[in-house]
């Protein structure tokens, strides 16, 4: 049986005391209906049981509050085991970033792009960004146009660009960015 979660900043159900309600309808640790008593007499039931009594509901199918003994301990816990799980398997994708300007030197140019080669073989996503400083902002959209036809005819020459993946392109102010990764990459 799973347990509602309230809309509190821990996530978790109200338990023993922490319910408002005077009269609920209990479920036992069997399964079996209760019916409605008052919360004093669940939580005698509960403590004779040693377990927790958890509001599962704010409304039952009875119009009581719905309540059910169990282990409160053994819930938490499988939910923080499920949260752990879920997140080793997440996958984790770093970007790195190469920046260029329009007048980069012959040699700057390789050195980057070779760099920018090395982060694409290891899996990691590249971003290329293009600063424009001053006037050359004016011409963004050609120097631009430009410099990453370059960067293209680059990775081209060292076998790449049919396995490249242009992802996202953007352009923000004086910056233009573009991100690159490698498709079915191990």
């Amino acid at each position: 049986m799973t347990v509602a979660l309230k809309d509190r900043k821990d996530g978790l159900p109200d338990i023993n005391d922490k319910i408002r309600a005077l009269q609920i309808q209990v479920i036992n640790v069997d399964g079996e209906n209760l019916g409605i008593i008052s919360k004093r007499e669940a939580l005698r039931i509960a403590q004779e049981a040693e377990l927790d009594l958890v509001l599962l509901s704010e409304t039952g199918p009875e119009g009581a509050p719905l309540a059910k003994i169990m282990d409160f301990g053994k819930i938490v816990y499988e939910r923080k085991k499920k949260q752990v799980e879920a997140k080793k398997k997440q996958k984790i994708i770093q970007v790195k970033e190469i920046k260029l300007r329009p007048k980069i030197g012959e040699h700057d140019f390789q050195t980057k792009i070779k760099q920018g080669i090395e982060f694409l073989l290891d899996g990691k996503h590249l971003k290329i960004t293009l600063m424009f400083r001053g006037r050359e902002a004016y011409s963004k959209g050609e120097l631009g146009d430009a410099l990453f036809l370059r960067v293209e005819k680059a990775f081209d020459q060292h076998d790449i660009l049919d396995k490249l993946v242009r992802d996202k392109d953007a352009k923000l102010g004086n910056f233009w960015s573009r991100i690159y990764y490698l498709k079915n990459i191990k």
